[in-house]
């Protein structure tokens, strides 16, 4: 008689709750594995509030160096992803007005702009914008914003949270959760049609 296979499923992964439970009981692995999950949308958010990679991999470091220091005043009253881009955006805030205040020191001089840009300094005919391009024109545009709507327009759209949970990370209400939206797409709007015509 032939062996009948068993097809199994594999386990699902382990709940944040359940990992950080590990991470309490000692376990190093546990820790590494709420890291490997949450990398990708912490870097994303850092680097979409600060523009620049550098400084979002110093924000990064910095916001899971706080978490690490803090993780026994987690008390479970939001997700652990909230909790974690919560402290994510405010070191990417931290970084930002430390740049700011290192910029103010004289820099070496940049890179002079070129002369001209093709004939009679106008673009060439076919100079569409590349994907690159449009996404530096976003990172400008998003610099421009207020601190407190980048925050909260990063948080939903490049953190994938919710208008609660955006709530829950800043500690505000859903209301100004969705002003702060509004005028934030309002004034990205104004931004990018100044820079990006057909």
């Amino acid at each position: 008689m032939p062996a009948v296979s068993v097809l199994t499923k594999p386990a699902p992964p382990p709940s944040d709750t359940a990992l950080l439970e590990r991470v309490a009981a000692g376990d190093r692995t546990a820790l590494d594995d709420l890291f490997h999950r949450y990398r990708a949308v912490a870097f994303r958010v850092a680097y979409r509030l600060l523009g620049r990679e550098a400084d979002a991999l110093d924000a990064v470091q910095d916001a899971f160096v706080k978490l690490l220091a803090n993780l026994d005043r987690f008390r479970g009253h939001s997700s652990f992803k909230t909790w974690l881009l919560r402290i994510v955006s405010n070191a990417a805030l931290d970084v930002g007005r430390q740049r700011k205040r290192d910029a103010r020191v004289p820099q070496e001089p940049r890179d002079a702009p070129p002369e001209r840009f093709g004939p009679d300094d106008a673009p060439p005919p076919d100079a569409g914008l590349s994907r690159a391009d449009l996404r530096a024109k976003i990172d400008a545009a998003l610099a421009r914003l207020p601190d407190t709507q980048r925050q909260t327009f990063v948080l939903h759209v490049e953190g994938g949270l919710s208008y609660r949970e955006v709530a829950d990370t800043l500690d505000i209400s859903i209301g100004t959760v969705m002003s702060r939206l509004f005028y934030a797409r309002q004034k990205l709007k104004t931004l990018l049609a100044d820079q990006v015509q057909p």
